[in-house]
């Protein structure tokens, strides 16, 4: 596996890549790497010649400037899951100059109402940052398929309306979220949960599951005065927001139509560490 720890590097890498007409997957991260991430990269082994990954703690994407200070910070390890793995051929380490020169700031963009709902409102700012870097690394790798988990959804339909209005030669592919054998979804903020913390997350998949039984046997604000009432109900456990949305445009509803396709969304602070979940609802 190539570490590239600089944009001359990966340009020089890339460039050896197109000139062999190579095909190249990608699948940027934060790193603190799990099994989430290197679903992405089995899947992209798969599917192409090549599977490049990234590695950068994006400043941009952070409104509260303690959650990227606390954002876990593992290098080493990372690299080496990467190499045992055998399915990422290279990884970029850019630095932020790599990527933004000399100012660190996001571009604005403007997504409609993908972009105002639940993540956009809790972080205003946020999807500003992703978009910025993930279409700054789109630029500088060049992949013909770029890889995201579904755990973060409302991310996967931001960057896919970021690759659409932009024009940018990409194609996105979704990989289902990764879980721990008790249904946690694989984050990188998992580690930062202490036992009792780690022992008791696990509701939140149980509750998601718990409302697609629910689903069109109970009517949606029944649904979210009983998700409000498990929540209410267990110690040390903020919940943020839970929203059943319209799957295509991520708009809350309070009405089930036969034929659209819905997702409940949802957020929970455990020990002060901020978790996200989401699921199709059949």
């Amino acid at each position: 596996m190539e570490t590239l720890r600089s944009r001359k590097a990966l340009e020089e890498y890339i460039r050896e890549l197109k000139t062999q007409g190579k095909t190249i997957g990608f699948a940027p991260t934060m790193g603190a790497l799990h099994q989430g991430h290197l679903s992405l990269y089995e899947k992209s082994h798969a599917e192409n010649d090549c599977t490049i990954s990234s590695i950068f703690v994006n400043p941009t994407q952070f409104n509260n400037p303690e959650d990227l200070e606390k954002y876990p910070r593992t290098e080493a390890d990372d690299l080496a899951k990467l190499s045992a793995c055998g399915w990422v051929d290279a990884v970029y380490l850019p630095t932020a100059a790599d990527l933004y020169g000399t100012s660190v700031q996001s571009e604005p963009y403007d997504f409609g109402a993908l972009g105002t709902v639940m993540e956009g409102s809790s972080r205003p700012g946020h999807f500003d940052g992703v978009a910025t870097v993930v279409k700054k690394l789109f630029e500088q790798v060049q992949p013909d398929r770029a890889y995201f988990g579904e755990k973060d959804y409302q991310q996967l339909a931001i960057i896919r309306q970021l690759v659409l209005r932009e024009n940018l030669p990409v194609k996105i592919i979704a990989v289902p979220t990764k879980r721990e054998a008790d249904g946690l979804a694989m984050s990188s903020r998992n580690m930062r949960l202490g036992q009792a913390g780690r022992a008791a997350a696990p509701i939140i998949y149980r509750t998601l599951q718990q409302v697609n039984d629910w689903f069109r046997v109970v009517s949606i604000p029944e649904i979210e005065d009983r998700v409000k009432k498990i929540f209410e109900d267990l110690p040390g456990m903020q919940l943020e927001y839970f929203v059943i949305a319209d799957e295509a445009t991520l708009q809350k509803t309070d009405f089930i139509y036969p034929e659209k396709s819905y997702r409940a969304f949802i957020v929970v602070v455990v020990e002060g560490v901020r978790l996200i979940d989401n699921m199709h609802l059949d």
